[in-house]
């Protein structure tokens, strides 16, 4: 009850004016407005690590209370009409698009379960990393990762080494095979929100994607190779060959292929039907995209056997948390986007300044590792919609003049979140999962020293071939 007054209350203020606000002039804010979103980041960030057992109990709170920080503040200063507008929109066109789709391909693929038991030989295991990147931009990251690891290490249950085969799933699957459509990875969802074409990724990283992910499956195929040749095998094998090798609860498949549908539609179908939700504009296709994301939902959750969730050990406790968390960077983010908007004559002109060069053209060498860089060890999602506006915002522009610009945030948003288990999302589900099934992993400081040694060199070779 208590949370609920708070919540009428909130609304009653923001609620006057709420149609008629303005947008927000990014060159009138002060820099000190951009702490709520840097104090999310850095709590999401820094709390599992250091406080750990805190963090599972009250992330909840911690976001709550990052957004209040922004929010009312900011009402208070600017209106309550700019306060409401501004949560309006970070919630109508970006975050509930956003979550609507992660929850689909989440339930989805929750909803298929490998059976059966393959045997991890160096030759097998590279194809399934492979079999997983080219499933990873169709049913996104996490849907790819969730389907495709613990077929993965029961596979590998009878060999005496497996660490370096789950570091590399994470490499390959879980980030970078995601660089190629909207549905891969949440930074270029959130880029075709805003306006990027849904091949345009493909059309434009697909060398570099390949380039990227060839390499990691050659240097995984040799060292694999290596360990077996050298370990070889358990003599009893944990996992029995009692269950015939197919899929259960296959019928997902095909809400998967609908998925994939109400996405295109969103993109391709054009009409000029725009609802207005208090002053953010929300058009025909994408409504309907998002109500058909939430029936495919229902339906999977009702057409799917108990035993399919109960053999993946399916639970809303990640999606939970995601939608929490996201909700808190989506709204923290508001006037951070207004002030990279402002240009050089923002707050954040020196970062403007760090990507751009002498001739005022932006440097995409600079876009990549400085969109890599904090995609690494914040979250690279609301890092991608960071640079995007830091680099003008404009989707038409940048898909066209500064198409190097928006290859270079789109690559080192999607790459570099290989680098550090908090970079994407499905790194940490993955090392949970593996870590349930005996896997020891590395430590957060041991899995960057993997990703340093394997995946720094590879980036290196990238900037100087595509990116100079």
């Amino acid at each position: 009850m208590q949370r609920f007054r708070w919540g009428c209350a909130l609304a009653l203020l923001l609620w006057p004016g709420l149609g008629r606000a303005a947008g927000l002039d990014g060159s009138q804010l002060s820099a000190a407005w951009g702490i709520p979103f840097a104090g999310i980041l850095l709590s999401i960030a820094l709390c599992p690590l250091l406080a750990p057992a805190f963090w599972h109990h009250h992330f909840g709170k911690i976001s709550a209370a990052w957004s209040l920080a922004f929010l009312l503040p900011f009402a208070a200063l600017h209106g309550a009409g700019a306060a409401g507008a501004s949560l309006v929109h970070a919630l109508v066109a970006e975050y509930i698009p956003f979550i609507v789709l992660l929850t689909a391909l989440y339930t989805v693929a929750g909803g298929i379960f490998i059976r059966g038991n393959l045997h991890g030989s160096p030759g097998l295991n590279t194809a399934i990393l492979a079999i997983g990147a080219a499933l990873a931009s169709v049913m996104g990251t996490t849907g790819a990762s969730m389907l495709m690891i613990r077929p993965l290490i029961r596979a590998n249950d009878n060999r005496a080494r497996t660490v370096h085969i789950v570091v590399f799933f994470i490499f390959i699957v879980s980030n970078a095979g995601g660089a190629l459509t909207p549905l891969g990875d949440p930074p270029l969802f959130l880029g075709f929100l805003q306006g990027v074409d849904f091949f345009w990724t493909a059309g434009h990283i697909f060398a570099e994607m390949f380039f990227l992910v060839g390499a990691l499956l050659v240097i995984f195929f040799i060292l694999d190779r290596w360990h077996y040749r050298r370990e070889g095998v358990l003599p009893v094998d944990p996992t029995p060959d009692s269950r015939r090798i197919g899929f259960d609860g296959a019928v997902n498949f095909w809400l998967l292929g609908v998925v994939v549908a109400l996405v295109l539609m969103s993109g391709l179908w054009k009409p000029e039907i725009v609802f207005d939700v208090y002053g953010t504009p929300v058009q025909l296709p994408g409504l309907l995209r998002d109500v058909g994301l939430i029936v495919v939902t229902l339906v999977s959750l009702r057409i799917t056997p108990a035993g399919v969730h109960a053999d993946n050990q399916f639970s809303w406790g990640p999606m939970a948390e995601v939608a929490k968390l996201f909700a808190a960077i989506f709204l923290t983010i508001v006037p951070v986007i207004a002030m990279l908007r402002a240009g050089a004559n923002g707050p954040f002109g020196a970062v403007i300044s760090a990507v751009t060069r002498p001739d005022g053209q932006p440097d995409p060498a600079m876009y990549f590792w400085a969109s890599g860089v904090l995609s690494a060890f914040l979250d690279n999602a609301p890092t991608y919609l960071v640079f995007f506006n830091t680099a003008g915002g404009d989707a038409q522009l940048l898909m066209t003049t500064l198409a190097a610009t928006l290859a270079a945030i789109s690559a080192g948003s999607v790459f570099m979140g290989a680098v550090s288990y908090i970079g994407n999302a499905p790194n940490m589900m993955v090392k949970a999962i593996a870590e349930q099934r005996g896997v020891r992993m590395p430590s957060f400081f041991g899995y960057m020293a993997w990703s340093v040694a394997v995946l720094m060199p590879l980036f290196i070779v990238m900037t100087l071939i595509w990116f100079r």
